[in-house]
């Protein structure tokens, strides 16, 4: 099993090979990022593997930077603002700000400009009847436009398609039969569920996606082919489960966040190998600090996701929260002269000053290397040589009245306080309380910047999992495969309605069953819910069970049942006097798949104990240089015990104790670090 975790500054690369870990990292190709996927490939040998699962962040970073293919919006005349209006939501920040607009409205930074946003005559009723027939003759002028602007896509989002798709089949014809063989999604393939503006916004994300990773996914397949891999292709989706790329292709808006996703389920499946199924995690990289919470071992899985404020994207997914708190994080001196870190970032090009590829300005990379944290000889496994000198004269050019000293020192204290703020949020915003709760530190900075946030966030510990530095991708070798689909009719549940739920439930099912290869539907199990509501309500409870077989009845009464406990689980209420409305029906099926194991770490003959490789100083941390051991991880042994202050080697990851805490080294080769 190969696992790749394609980020913004490094691909990280994994390979389980009779039960051992093999682990490569590669500086991610900005331009051709299949380049950085294949050269990892090569590398770590893909020749004799039998899947290849993959994960990427390069189409949530087009989204974000605004590097996008020119598409159009085609809806039913008079809604074509739909893109523009969003859901009217101003964050808490933007609630006074009368100059404050949304990031992807037409004063700012537009996903598909207004010129290009197009009405059509037609109108469909609530309940699927039609009100105005679709007017060919109109739409045919509107698609001239269209194909004298040269767009390369198109999204179709109609009024009301999602319980009637005719309107939207014939509108893709016309713009098959004016644009010829273009990408074109309509919303009622998409995304059929209610609320028109996800469904709009959900369906333009999936026509990016086509063009961005079509074309990616045929080069790397073939790639691939050529470095003679014969097994299968798969991507992660949203929530870290793996679909074939094929069907994943079919509905690429899935995909678009899923690098971050594999480090929650990655975390997960770690923690309830160690006994920690409570976690807080922190994936720190290069660019961006991404925060997710694991709860009774299971990751916190929405139905929606914001790639922006209010962006919505209608697809299952961990819940991530991004902070620019990074190992790329630039250090800034504002108009205000205050010191700031991130969240800009040097990224992998020309990435921190001591790369010596370009970069002029300090990033937190800088901050660690001088502080005497970061081995300037061992970076990168190796594969690069830092220059102190470099990162000296980067602090030394800030305009600042700040000593060198306070420069280098503030600037630490500040990245950590950033990345306590963010894990801090995460816990309030669920009601959790952090000291129940372990700080799983992973990406390639986490293990060097997570133990400093202990203190700050008061959580139970820090655990360092084995290969933090690539541990994301790890998380693609630590699920399953899964194909799901959804369904939105708005239905009360009684026994009346029993027949229409199970026809869209046996639908769903038959169309998951057709996407299965032939050797997976021996093991595949189906996995239903619904999201209902109180009648009345506008908001819906999510992922209510509902039982397997054929809905009658009595099935029905159990769906109401369910719905009530869940309720009032999440509310503290139950109204069981209330009629319940059924607003979404989902199905999962489920594959699994064979996970990466993680071996016993043998402990240490009674009487020895670990020795450091030498000592270090450690600069700026406190008023005084403070001497501190330096470990190499692979020497380390179960039960281990290292205080603080100390530094632990491995090849693509840094961990750093300060004073006053001890690592614990757990029997899986964990390190578990907490007040001595």
């Amino acid at each position: 099993m190969i696992g790749v975790d394609v980020g913004g500054t490094f691909t990280d690369v994994v390979a389980i090979e009779d039960g051992k870990i093999k682990t490569v990292k590669v500086a991610t190709d900005v331009r051709t990022t299949e380049r950085g996927v294949l050269k990892g490939a090569e590398e770590i040998g893909v020749e004799a593997a039998e899947v290849f699962n993959h994960a990427s962040t390069h189409g949530l970073n087009a989204v974000i930077t605004r590097r996008l293919p020119k598409i159009a919006f085609l809806t039913t005349e008079g809604h074509r603002d739909i893109l523009d209006i969003g859901r009217t939501w101003r964050p808490v920040e933007g609630l006074m700000n009368p100059a404050w607009r949304r990031s992807y409205g037409d004063a700012n930074r537009p996903l598909v400009p207004r010129y290009l946003r197009r009405g059509i005559r037609e109108r469909l009723t609530a309940d699927g009847g039609v009100l105005i027939p679709l007017d060919e003759d109109q739409t045919r002028a509107e698609l001239a436009v269209l194909r004298r602007c040269g767009v390369e896509g198109v999204a179709i989002c109609l009024i009301n398609a999602y319980v009637n798709d005719h309107h939207e089949e014939r509108l893709r014809q016309l713009v098959q039969e004016e644009l010829g063989d273009i990408p074109v999604s309509i919303s009622s393939e998409v995304s059929p569920l209610a609320k028109e503006f996800a469904r709009a916004s959900t369906t333009v994300v999936d026509v990016f996606m086509r063009l961005i990773y079509g074309e990616y996914t045929r080069r790397l397949d073939a790639g691939l082919r050529e470095l003679k891999f014969t097994g299968d292709l798969n991507f992660a989706d949203c929530a870290a489960q793996l679909v074939r790329s094929d069907v994943a292709m079919e509905h690429p808006f899935r995909i678009v966040f899923a690098g971050p996703a594999a480090g929650t389920v990655s975390s997960a499946h770690f923690g309830s190998l160690i006994g920690a199924r409570n976690l807080l995690c922190a994936d720190v990289g290069g660019t961006s600090c991404d925060i997710s919470m694991v709860t009774d071992g299971a990751p916190f899985v929405n139905t929606t996701f914001e790639l922006e404020h209010d962006l919505i994207v209608n697809a299952l997914s961990n819940e991530i929260s991004s902070i620019g708190a990074g190992g790329g994080s630039l250090v800034t001196i504002n108009a205000a002269g205050e010191l700031k870190v991130g969240p800009g970032s040097a990224g992998a090009d020309p990435g921190p000053a001591c790369y010596g590829i370009g970069g002029t300005q300090p990033a937190t990379t800088d901050t660690c290397l001088l502080m005497g944290i970061i081995d300037p000889d061992g970076f990168a496994g190796g594969r690069m040589k830092l220059d102190p000198e470099l990162s000296r004269q980067a602090f030394e050019a800030l305009d600042t009245k700040l000593s060198f000293e306070q420069r280098v020192s503030y600037a630490f204290n500040i990245g950590i306080n950033n990345i306590a703020e963010g894990v801090t949020n995460i816990a309030i915003q669920h009601g959790v309380d952090p000291r129940d709760y372990s700080l799983v530190a992973y990406g390639a900075a986490g293990p060097m910047l997570l133990p400093a946030v202990l203190d700050l966030v008061h959580a139970a510990e820090v655990i360092v999992p084995p290969h933090p530095g690539l541990f994301s991708a790890l998380g693609l070798v630590s699920t399953d495969l899964v194909y799901a689909d959804s369904r939105s009719a708005y239905t009360l549940l009684t026994a009346e309605a029993a027949e229409s739920i199970d026809k869209v439930y046996r639908s769903m099912e038959q169309r998951l069953s057709e996407r299965l290869k032939d050797a997976d539907r021996g093991k595949v199990t189906f996995v239903r819910s619904f999201d209902g509501r109180l009648a009345g309500q506008t908001w819906e409870t999510p992922f209510i069970a509902v039982p397997n077989g054929e809905i009658t009845a009595e099935g029905v009464e159990q769906m109401v049942a369910n719905f009530h406990e869940a309720y009032a689980e999440r509310s503290g209420n139950k109204f069981e006097a209330l009629p319940v409305q059924g607003v979404t029906y989902r199905v999962q099926a489920v594959v699994n798949a064979d996970k990466v194991e993680y071996p016993v770490l043998p402990e240490r003959p009674a009487g020895e104990r670990p020795e450091p490789t030498r000592t270090l100083t450690i600069r700026y941390l406190t008023d005084e240089d403070l001497p501190a051991h330096e470990y190499q991880r692979a020497d380390l042994r179960a039960g281990d015990q290292i205080p603080g202050p100390a530094v632990i080697r491995e090849p693509l990851s840094t961990t750093f104790l300060v004073p006053g805490q001890t690592a614990h080294v757990g029997s899986h080769g964990e390190l578990r670090i907490r007040k001595a």
